[in-house]
């Protein structure tokens, strides 16, 4: 997080005083690093053609039951199969849930994958970690969200930082565990920018992208220079990593915030407001809006949280009774929203020709029990689940992999999260063989070994 503030001092931990308008959070979050696109593309770590590939992954937090939408057993017992009756799409022979009727209408845009599971703890934020990273934090290593690695290969195109996540990152699982929506050991420098706002939100505006009405032009230009806003630091600091860092993170923020190409991708008062209702008028629609806007300007990773949190709102979180979402208020609330917002942001990216270079990928921590419980709801499965993918060189209306007649666990071609990764990497055009700086400087390969692409999909 990055304040501006046109009073009062700020501190480093270590007491270092700065001039009086710029306070140092997560600087990183602006994608503030020096670019190393050209030099990973010399090294053949990006392949040619895909100099403009995107990613957006809609983070379905919560954990979306797939007995329930995307892998209905209708054959199965009652206990099993649920309320709801599956409904043909536009692809023969793949059929949804009625409960996700625009969906159904698209389904030759994009493809499932009906076989993955993880061994991880049936916990939200464990679950977190291992499909946003691919692997579980272990050892005291925590390994870098896919958003970040691509900030780190990439670097910045645009004004806007490389990284981006939307509306904010996760907020409590239940497991008191890193969320892995950060730059883990790659550092501060690789976390994402987070929104902090809901977009839907009449009043809505992106906190310190601009500086406070008090700060001139004339004076904020004044102070753009490292050496202006740490003079007061001592000159052992100067002379540390940390200080050189603080200077390419400024540098960096202060070319967004002087952006007029960032002040407009974040302003969705520019968008008709039917293209506004398309999506939806609520926070996750908005969200999915803003992130069409964004990539059309540069961003080169977006994380879209569905919600931030299990508790104290309706999620996918469907144990059936209070104070956690029914049955019926999936059917109802969130169901109805994600459809809606969901559809319109492929059909959206299709229509303006950018599908074909976005991977849009939808997931989440873990599935859901195959068994109804006793309060009408169902309870946390990571033992198999459902992801799909649309854009970003996939094909669509495609079905990967199958569930058992219970859908409780992989029966057909398994998938685990470092396949969703290497699959995530294969369509912004990594390869999947190369090395990061881990922890200690050790080399630490983008998939374990032995896991590549859904290869199917492409």
């Amino acid at each position: 997080m990055l304040t501006f503030t046109g009073r009062g001092h700020a501190h480093t931990c270590d007491g270092v005083t700065r001039r009086d308008f710029l306070q140092v959070g997560a600087l990183g979050g602006v994608g503030l690093t020096l670019p190393r696109y050209l030099a990973a593309k010399e090294a053949g770590v990006v392949k040619p053609g895909h100099d403009d590939r995107a990613c957006i992954m809609i983070f379905n937090l919560g954990a979306p039951s797939q007995l329930d939408l995307w892998d209905m057993k209708p054959e199965a017992a009652a206990e099993v199969r649920g309320p709801f009756q599956p409904v043909d799409t536009n692809v023969p022979g793949i059929q949804l849930s009625e409960i996700l009727p625009r969906h159904a209408k698209i389904a030759d845009k994009f493809s499932l994958v009906r076989s993955c599971y993880h061994t991880s703890a049936a916990v939200h934020d464990a679950g977190w970690q291992m499909m946003q990273t691919g692997r579980k934090f272990t050892g005291g290593v925590n390994t870098p969200h896919a958003g970040a690695v691509t900030s780190y290969l990439r670097g910045r195109k645009t004004d806007l930082p490389p990284f981006v996540v939307l509306p904010e990152t996760m907020g409590r699982g239940g497991g008191n565990l890193p969320n892995g929506q950060a730059g883990g050991f790659l550092g501060k420098a690789y976390d994402p920018f987070a929104l902090m706002a809901d977009p839907s939100k009449p009043d809505f505006k992106v906190p310190d992208l601009l500086p406070p009405a008090e700060i001139s032009t004339v004076r904020l230009e004044r102070r753009r220079k490292m050496r202006e806003i740490v003079d007061d630091a001592v000159k052992t600091f100067e002379a540390t990593e940390n200080a050189a860092l603080l200077n390419d993170n400024f540098q960096a923020a202060f070319r967004m915030m002087t952006s007029s190409q960032a002040r407009d991708a974040f302003d969705l008062t520019k968008e008709p407001q039917k293209v506004r209702e398309r999506y939806g008028m609520n926070r996750f629609g908005q969200c999915c809006l803003l992130a069409r806007k964004l990539i059309e300007n540069g961003v080169r990773f977006i994380t879209i949280n569905t919600f931030l949190t299990v508790f104290d709102e309706i999620t996918w979180d469907i144990h059936g009774s209070k104070p956690f979402t029914s049955i019926a208020g999936m059917r109802d609330i969130v169901c109805p929203m994600y459809d809606q917002a969901y559809t319109a942001l492929i059909e959206d990216l299709s229509d303006r020709g950018m599908l074909g270079d976005t991977l849009v990928c939808n997931l989440q921590e873990f599935g859901r029990t195959p068994r109804v419980n006793p309060a009408g709801g169902r309870d946390h499965w990571p033992q198999c689940f459902t992801t799909y993918y649309a854009g970003g060189g996939v094909q669509g209306g495609r079905v990967v992999g199958a569930s058992d007649p219970v859908g409780g666990v992989p029966a057909e071609r398994p998938v685990e999260p470092s396949d969703v990764l290497a699959t995530i990497f294969h369509s912004l055009g990594f390869d999947i063989e190369t090395m990061l700086p881990g922890p200690g400087g050790r080399p630490f390969p983008l998939a374990d070994s032995g896991h590549r692409e859904i290869h199917e999909l492409f």
